[in-house]
């Protein structure tokens, strides 16, 4: 895992954390990780750079507000 071989990784909160418990994310070259501020020694979740960059293109694009998915074919 990306940080286990000495390299320190710069991890970063939320900007929009008002009560100051938010998920984390550190960035390498290829990866992004992301963990829970709270639970900071507890699992973290490993996404290649592509990966999340979709992700945050998609919630930029307002795919998962609430609304658009509640609109979705087969949304329960």
């Amino acid at each position: 895992m990306p940080g286990s071989d000495g390299i320190a990784l710069s991890w970063r909160k939320s900007s929009a954390s008002a009560s100051g418990d938010c998920v984390e994310v550190a960035a390498g070259d290829n990866y992004v990780l992301l963990r829970d501020s709270k639970v900071r020694n507890s699992h973290v979740l490993g996404f290649a750079s592509a990966e999340w960059r979709a992700f945050l293109s998609d919630t930029h694009s307002g795919k998962y507000d609430t609304g658009t998915l509640k609109n979705r074919p087969g949304a329960g």
